[in-house]
């Protein structure tokens, strides 16, 4: 079946995209002769998403706004079979990394990809990265809007921009057309929410300074309401404000964060406002032919007319309780009546979290061409969707995703674990993210038990850069080295919830890697004693306070 609603590429695209691959092919014969040191080509593999990792060279491939065809997922399977070990991680960015490609296979990667559209620019280096998306935008039942016309614009602006090339630091931009945000978006740079005001127009609340890592931060609102032809105008005033007064004297003071948190929001908007209005009326602007077409690439399929209720469904889910519980948690509401979206969890119990090997990124490939127009995404919590199921073919899907490992019924639950390669695979951490992962996700593994405890979400980190979102879990964890030992630091009430956004608050010392899932039984332990009716566990932390899960947590460890 053909890529029909999603972006596809031009001639333009092809072009750039296959002259940097043969750009790169030079640049690594080069650094392989001796001709360029690895100051020098440092650079270059890093604007091309090649990383040198603690063990071997890591491939980082953008998917944009985490929508995939079939024949994408395919491809990326046969990449990882060629040049990899036969897996990939999918991460929290809508990437996918291989951690073993050898230097000399890079560019035969970069090209294998371009076959299918795919490339690996800008997923590292100081520019502005990878835009991400709800990923279950375009069929979401609450969806003001597709956010993925707007991320595909914001691409084709963003992409190679010889003003935004060599920002201060690294620029992260996510976009959600829902009031449900799945895209986290006041913890990035940029953050866009598409909404509607009360004369009934769609724009965007612009929010700007967001961000985790070392210094985490809460984004805040520069603009209320943009006109949706303004947007590229005002982005571009935006990043134009941070790369003139974003600091380059301090790696880690340079995020935009920091100049907001500098300046003060006001300052800020001031100053984006002053720039905005010499841009507003120029080159920047989107017409509504160009808007339409962006919007007709992703045009919604056209769907059968379906069922909304199917016997077998409703039978079946009376018969297994196991499917009765992922359709609870793994199928979300769909625009049209008779449809689903199905979230695949890469998260079996005791497996790595976000890892999907060539067989089974093959096999999701197949469910997704028979069952859900041919079309995939990737969510930032690490897990596949297919966003066009017919309800009468979630029995099917059920089963065939439960051949491949996939049909865990623990989305949104405690073992559905975002979780960063940590010190196994990157050379930035000090401490292991993927077996305290394993080792609670085999503790909780029971799934009547998930279910009871309700929605929890835990998310680990390997350093203080926080790839693992670790401060806006309900439960976060972070690996710190103390002389050579690694520890882990437990904290609470994190959350990414639109409007209840929230970071973490670190609730005492840090344990040891043997005592963490001691220490989240514990916590869990007080929040079943202590829980109201209905209430999640977030909801519980915020009534009763720190102090009874630190009580029990320390007297149990």
């Amino acid at each position: 079946m053909p890529d029909t609603y999603f972006y596809r590429y031009d001639d333009y695209d092809r072009t750039l995209v296959g002259e940097r691959v043969e750009q790169f092919r030079d640049q690594v014969r080069r650094r392989l002769a001796g001709e360029l040191t690895e100051e020098q080509f440092k650079p270059l593999r890093l604007h091309n998403g090649l990383y040198l990792q603690l063990h071997a060279y890591m491939l980082r491939i953008a998917i944009p706004y985490g929508t995939l065809s079939s024949r994408q997922l395919r491809k990326l399977a046969d990449i990882s079979r060629k040049y990899d070990r036969g897996y990939g991680h999918f991460t929290t960015r809508q990437n996918l990394q291989l951690n073993w490609i050898r230097l000399e296979d890079a560019p035969d990667a970069l090209a294998a990809l371009a076959e299918v559209d795919m490339h690996a620019l800008q997923t590292s280096g100081n520019c502005i990265r990878n835009v991400t998306a709800d990923h279950f935008a375009g069929a979401a039942a609450d969806e003001i809007e597709d956010p993925r016309i707007w991320a595909e614009i914001v691409r084709q602006w963003s992409t190679l921009h010889p003003e935004f090339t060599y920002l201060p630091r690294k620029f992260k931009i996510a976009i959600t057309g829902s009031p449900n945000d799945r895209a986290a978006v006041r913890v990035h740079d940029i953050g866009l929410r598409l909404w509607r005001n009360d004369e009934g127009e769609v724009g965007f609340e612009v929010i700007v300074g967001g961000g985790l890592g070392r210094t985490p931060m809460i984004g805040k609102t520069l603009r209320a309401f943009l006109p949706r032809n303004e947007l590229l105008a005002y982005l571009e005033a935006t990043l134009r404000v941070y790369n003139r007064y974003g600091r380059r004297d301090n790696l880690y003071k340079a995020r935009i964060k920091i100049l907001v948190h500098e300046v003060g929001v006001e300052r800020m908007r001031a100053d984006v406002e002053a720039e905005y209005a010499e841009t507003r009326d120029g080159l920047l602007g989107l017409s509504s032919e160009t808007i339409e077409a962006i919007a007709q690439q992703f045009a919604p399929p056209d769907l059968p007319s379906r069922p909304t209720v199917v016997g077998a469904v409703e039978a079946l889910k009376l018969e297994d309780r196991d499917f009765a519980l992922w359709l609870k948690s793994n199928v979300a509401p769909h625009r049209a009546a008779g449809y689903a979206i199905v979230t695949a969890s890469l998260k079996p119990a005791g497996a790595p979290p976000g890892d999907a090997s060539a067989v089974q990124m093959e096999g999701v490939a197949d469910i997704a061409d028979t069952y859900s127009q041919s079309e995939l995404r990737v969510s930032h919590e690490q897990n596949l969707t297919l966003p066009h199921v017919a309800i009468e073919d979630l029995p099917a899907v059920y089963a065939a995703l439960g051949r491949l490992g996939f049909a865990e019924a623990n989305v949104g639950k405690i073992t559905d674990i975002i979780a960063c390669p940590g010190l196994d695979y990157c050379a930035l951490a000090n401490a292991r993210s993927i077996p305290v992962a394993q080792r609670l996700s085999s503790h909780f593994a029971n799934l009547a038990r998930q279910h009871d405890i309700g929605d929890l979400k835990i998310k680990i980190s390997g350093c203080i850069n926080a790839c693992g979102h670790h401060h806006v879990g309900h439960i976060g964890i972070l690996g710190v080295d103390k002389n050579g030992v690694e520890l882990y630091q437990i904290s609470l009430g994190g959350d990414v919830d639109f409007g209840r956004t929230a970071l973490g608050t670190i609730i005492g010392p840090a344990v040891t890697a043997d005592k963490v899932v001691e220490a989240v039984d514990a916590v869990v332990a007080t929040y079943l004693d202590v829980r109201n009716d209905g209430e999640r566990f977030v909801d519980t932390y915020r009534r009763i306070g720190a102090q009874p899960f630190k009580e029990r947590l320390y007297e149990t460890v």
